[in-house]
């Protein structure tokens, strides 16, 4: 079946995923082959309510790469029709009218879904508030089996602002498709995992566990996925920020406790949490991590498209 919008990662069952990654493989080779016409004709519009990098250009690169063009607003929020009061819905149909394919990226959790129900054109999720981030978790879950050669009965630690990290919530839900993987949760107080998470992963009988030690966890691990500390989410509550921040850090001294197999992921950008002396360690996985975003979202333009 033809994949059309890409708004949530339960959407995604194991059959599927393999065909993603079956994909994305093909691309990596395309685009060292120099790209394909594949989308030639095809528009794609990214439309991104909320500031980035990697995910904006990732898009626009792999749609460039297989032939296609790109119309684009970064900053839809201030410099859209957004500012003169128009809803998402109307903005939505009205872009859809000029593209084949519409990436967005929102402030509110629960944006892509309202876009889908009225759009003409495959909507995907390039994020949506502190809601979910399903490119950002295929293209983890591509590395982890791309770095480690597999996913079933992995361990992975999840570090750092669980509670509003979008990135980790669409992790834990495709590692839940896998067999005898377990998670860590290593969070300050004020930014644990929230209830629903846990409440999925115990129905889908993933064991995880809270932990507040990560150098005890990190020897045990395979995966440590770090993130950032999300000072845009807190609003007014600065306290709890400064609380939260620095908490949890990748350093030199934990990359010594570490399994020589395991390594470390981040979904960028960072700040703080990983020190740049980690970065000449053949563990820290985050800049491939970074790069297999393109072949992921190349694979998933073609399948959406095609």
């Amino acid at each position: 079946m033809r994949l059309f919008h890409v708004i949530r990662a339960q959407q995604f069952d194991r059959e599927l995923l393999g065909r993603i990654f079956s994909e994305a493989r093909e691309m990596e080779e395309l685009a060292r082959k120099g790209g394909s016409n594949i989308l030639a004709g095809k528009v794609m519009a990214t439309v991104f309510y909320e500031p980035s990098t990697r995910t904006r250009l990732s898009f626009e690169s792999a749609m460039m790469r297989l032939g296609g063009r790109v119309i684009s607003t970064e900053n839809a929020r201030e410099f859209s029709s957004a500012a003169k009061g128009e809803t998402l819905e109307d903005t939505i149909r009205i872009v859809d009218g000029y593209a084949d394919v519409i990436v967005l990226r929102h402030y509110e959790s629960g944006a892509a879904e309202r876009a889908a129900r009225v759009s003409n054109v495959p909507i995907i999720n390039a994020g949506d508030g502190p809601g979910q981030h399903p490119t950002q978790a295929l293209l983890d879950l591509y590395t982890i089996e791309k770095e480690l050669g597999h996913i079933d009965g992995i361990s992975v630690a999840m570090v750092g602002d669980l509670a509003n990290g979008r990135t980790v919530r669409s992790l834990c839900y495709l590692l839940a498709k896998y067999k005898d993987v377990k998670i860590y949760f290593v969070a300050p107080d004020v930014v644990r995992m929230k209830e629903d998470i846990k409440e999925y992963l115990t129905r889908h009988r993933v064991p995880f566990y809270e932990e507040e030690d990560l150098k005890e966890v990190a020897s045990k691990v395979d995966v440590i996925y770090q993130t950032r500390i999300q000072k845009e989410r807190f609003g007014d509550r600065i306290e709890d920020y400064e609380r939260a921040r620095g908490v949890y850090i990748v350093d030199r001294e934990l990359l010594d406790v570490m399994q020589p197999h395991a390594i470390v992921m981040h979904p960028l950008p960072r700040v703080d949490e990983i020190s740049p002396e980690v970065d000449e360690d053949p563990r820290a996985a985050y800049f491939r991590q970074a790069q297999n975003g393109l072949y992921i979202r190349m694979a998933l333009l073609k399948m959406v498209l095609t």
